[in-house]
């Protein structure tokens, strides 16, 4: 192993480090507060309270076939960075930034979850990769433009077929397309996936991504069927919450129950109301059972046909449950509220 001395160097001292992060700071600093910048970063603010990208003129200007203002912005941002890291190639670039060798991001501007991200795909990593047996779909919206590089991809529409989207096969439809410098995209995620064949050297884009409010899950397709195969939170506050009411039943917390049927009943996704509920009939029967054959009467309700599924199978197993229901009536009956 081959330590060089500036590197060595930073074991006594390290301060070296320490001014070629803060000049890095700075020079990001510096770049924000320009024009371009600045009106991007404004917007992607808008952006991410829900104001339509038609109404955010710097932001949509990224992603207008023909406008230089998407590689304007790039342009000036490698411009502030490089400088800096070669005076001094010891400094971290101070972007959130990955790499797994195919894809490499760097993140630009964040505002709540609305992101600006500069993507790299290697060709030669990406035709090293085995071909693509599924894809995802997720409850968001994209804007790209391809700022260098060229590509061989498909456009994959993803046509819902019958039943609640949470359960319901597709039909993929794919359309060829042709990717070169100054192309522009903008996708519902929810059912337009991007899927690359072949990358030319390296593919570069901007991407703007924003994801929908609500409670849709995140769903997995086989690309030769359409098949459902799995189905995920569609937002990481709900995958949290899903740990957290797992958490509880494995720690064997009882006195969580009456919170885990309030949320079985909520307005929550229906995938978070019945982790919540199973969870609590693992934690007390009876008021979990409570809460199960509520969901069961509610006509309206899109868990109300597997509660009533689900109550039929105790019911069976354990007649004894009916009890619960019919001491439940009586105390509504004989509350005056």
């Amino acid at each position: 192993m081959q330590l060089r001395p500036e590197i060595e160097a930073l074991r006594g001292d390290d301060m070296p480090q320490r001014r070629a992060q803060a000049a890095l700071g700075a020079a990001m600093d510096r770049w924000r507060a320009e024009p371009q910048p600045a009106a991007v970063l404004a917007d992607l603010h808008a952006f991410e309270q829900g104001e339509d990208i038609a109404l955010c003129p710097a932001l949509a200007a990224l992603f207008t076939p023909d406008d230089p203002a998407g590689r304007q912005l790039v342009a000036g941002l490698v411009s502030a960075m490089v400088g800096e890291l070669a005076a001094d190639p010891l400094g971290h670039v101070p972007m959130r930034h990955s790499t797994d060798g195919t894809t490499s991001t760097l993140l630009v501007a964040k505002a709540g979850m609305a992101t600006l991200t500069l993507v790299a795909i290697d060709g030669v990593g990406l035709s090293r990769a085995p071909a693509p047996m599924t894809i995802n779909y997720a409850p968001g919206e994209a804007w790209e433009q391809v700022l260098a590089g060229d590509a061989l991809a498909e456009m994959v529409v993803c046509d819902l077929g019958e039943g609640p989207v949470e359960k319901a096969d597709a039909v993929l439809t794919r359309t060829p397309l042709a990717l070169n410098a100054g192309v522009c995209m903008a996708r519902d995620c929810r059912r337009e996936a991007l899927l690359l064949h072949r990358v030319t050297g390296r593919l570069v884009t901007l991407r703007l991504h924003r994801p929908c409010k609500g409670n849709e899950p995140v769903r997995e397709y086989a690309l030769d069927s359409g098949k459902l195969l799995h189905r995920a939170a569609g937002t990481p506050a709900e995958s949290r919450y899903e740990l957290m009411i797992s958490l509880l039943g494995r720690m064997g917390r009882a006195d969580a129950a009456p919170l885990l049927a309030s949320m079985a009943q909520g307005p929550d996704s229906p995938g978070l109301r019945w982790q919540a509920l199973r969870e609590c009939l693992g934690l007390d029967t009876a008021t979990g059972y409570t809460a199960l054959a509520a969901l069961a009467r509610r006509a309206d309700d899109p868990l109300a046909a597997p509660a009533g599924a689900l109550r039929a199978q105790l019911l069976e197993s354990w007649p004894q449950l009916a009890q619960l229901e019919t001491a439940g009536e009586m105390e509504a009956a004989a509350c005056p509220a």
